[in-house]
């Protein structure tokens, strides 16, 4: 079949017929009973001879294997002309009954659209080009780029507030502030374009950012450490802060890189999912959120690899796999038909797909009582629900 493709670029289709003759022959024999068998069967517009001097019917090939007496074999035809006319003169093929003097039997195998074969390629490939387009950064360009870069962005840091706090030049105009730990944060973070960041220059929280945190969406952005985990305590008591994300573990943020910010930023959890717990929370009486968290990796089905078959099996094809509360499918469809699916389908505990998790998906989701989404990328999502888990086929 390759070998038909390669040779005629304009195929639409490709006829698979098998034969079995009994007797000897070669491959003349069986092409010659082809084309003779077929001749006036179906009329000028589809005879092999005059579709084959035109060019909408490809050469045709012919394998033939002999054996105990008896020969099988396999021939490809590839078409161009339409659908319709090409099961025509396929069915035309098990009409022959004779090569040369044996008796024969054909039948059509299949019929491939090779227009089809190659939008799944084109499908597969794009979705892979797109990752690696978002994901991927330059390298090499800092060697030069990045001196230039630093010294640039380095007059960009200001003052904000009476504590006059290291800050971007975007805090004024943006909606959402990023707060991190020290000025060499807010440099890093500047370098790579994130310009409505902030420091707190400490582990007591200024003033300025506790009213800034109610005026704004807050991301708090901290240091993989003791110090983070403190100044996080610290800004969850007395600020109002919308998300966390954190350095990996052992990290500064001012060591990161473009790729492990976006990452971090993209991860970001609801603050009360943060693995600190404010003591006014304890003194409440409300349940510590460490142990909320451990609950909550305790069903988390990437900690036990319930559904990394179904992240396995659904990347890269655009496809959704919808999961029971035994992580058992549901229903598999396509990710442009799942705003439709969630509503009409009953008992989805789990959803696992090809595509960006969107705040209209989690919204929708979060209706049906879903418990878990897990997409190929986080998009924008500036409210997720306390009782949903949102990852992204990295974390498997």
């Amino acid at each position: 079949m390759s070998e038909a493709h390669d040779e005629y670029t304009t195929t639409k289709y490709v006829v698979r017929a098998k034969f079995e003759v009994d007797g000897v022959v070669e491959k003349p024999d069986v092409v010659g009973a082809v084309f003779g068998q077929t001749e006036g069967l179906l009329g000028d517009e589809l005879d092999l001879r005059e579709l084959q001097k035109t060019g909408r019917i490809g050469r045709i090939v012919v394998n033939v294997n002999a054996q105990g007496g008896k020969s099988s074999g396999v021939i490809i035809i590839p078409s161009s002309i339409d659908k319709v006319e090409t099961a025509i003169l396929a069915s035309s093929l098990e009409t022959i009954d004779r090569v040369g003097p044996c008796t024969a039997r054909f039948w059509v195998e299949r019929i491939e659209d090779v227009r089809e074969l190659k939008r799944r390629k084109i499908t597969k490939r794009a979705s892979e080009i797109l990752r690696e387009w978002e994901e991927k950064i330059a390298p090499e360009s800092k060697e030069i780029a990045e001196l230039v870069v630093d010294a640039i962005k380095s007059g960009e840091i200001g003052k904000y507030g009476p504590e006059e706090l290291p800050a971007g030049p975007g805090i004024a105009d943006s909606d959402t502030v990023i707060v991190v730990e020290g000025r060499a944060d807010v440099q890093n973070l500047l370098r790579y374009g994130f310009k409505n960041v902030v420091a707190v220059e400490g582990t007591k929280v200024p003033q300025s950012i506790i009213e800034l945190s109610r005026k704004k969406t807050v991301i708090a952005f901290l240091d993989g450490d003791r110090g983070g985990d403190l100044i996080l305590k610290e800004l969850l008591q007395v600020a109002d802060v919308d998300y966390v994300t954190r350095a990996p573990v052992g990290k500064d943020v001012e060591e990161l890189t473009r790729k492990e910010i976006v990452k971090a930023l993209r991860n970001k959890v609801p603050a009360e999912q943060a693995s600190v717990v404010p003591e006014k929370a304890q003194e409440k009486g409300k349940e510590p959120r460490s142990t909320e968290m451990k609950e909550k990796k305790e069903r988390d089905p990437s900690s036990s690899n319930q559904v990394s078959k179904y992240v396995g099996s659904i990347n890269g094809t655009l496809k959704a796999a919808l999961l029971n509360n035994k992580f058992e499918l549901l229903k598999e469809a396509p990710v442009g038909e799942l705003t439709d699916i969630i509503p009409s389908l009953e008992g989805i505990h789990a959803i696992v797909f090809d595509g960006v998790i969107t705040q209209r998906l989690v919204d929708l989701a979060h209706e049906k009582g879903v418990g878990f989404l897990i997409g190929a990328r986080r998009g924008s999502i500036t409210k997720q629900p306390v009782n949903m888990l949102i990852k992204t086929f990295s974390d498997f």
